[in-house]
């Protein structure tokens, strides 16, 4: 019999990653490459596991995800939220009047609130948003 696939979507700047969670023994991969392999700072990877050591979930699920957009942070963001909705519906489909609810843990550390902060526009006759060229009085 196949395991129940748990899925989440995650959302940070402009990445968005689409995450599968199966029962297995803790196995990341992003984008068809091992977790190590896809993201060059350990710190990340750390970062991304955060929803699972906070669980005690880490060696519990195999998660695929398919990442698209934005810088390593940016996606690295964007899948820990994916890993935090995929544990979610795992502990509502579980056991939802359980003492020891994810969802409770999870909001606790702040891991189910979207990051909203995303680039802001270039502005006309600024360099950047908000960098104006050098004032010269002369």
């Amino acid at each position: 019999m196949a395991s129940k696939i748990y899925y989440g979507t995650g959302r940070r700047k402009s990445s968005v990653a689409r995450v599968r969670m199966v029962s297995g023994k803790g196995k990341i991969t992003i984008n068809g490459r091992d977790v190590n392999d896809y993201l060059p700072f350990a710190t990340l990877v750390m970062d991304l596991k955060q929803p699972l050591e906070a669980t005690n979930t880490a060696d519990k699920f195999d998660i695929t995800v398919d990442v698209k957009g934005g810088g390593f942070s940016g996606q690295t963001g964007a899948i820990r939220l994916g890993i935090t909705k995929a544990l979610l519906e795992y502990d509502i489909n579980t056991d939802p009047s359980s003492e020891t609810s994810f969802r409770r843990i999870l909001k606790a550390k702040g891991f189910i609130t979207r990051d909203s902060r995303i680039k802001e526009r270039k502005k006309p006759g600024l360099k950047k948003a908000r960098k104006a060229p050098q004032f010269s009085k002369r």
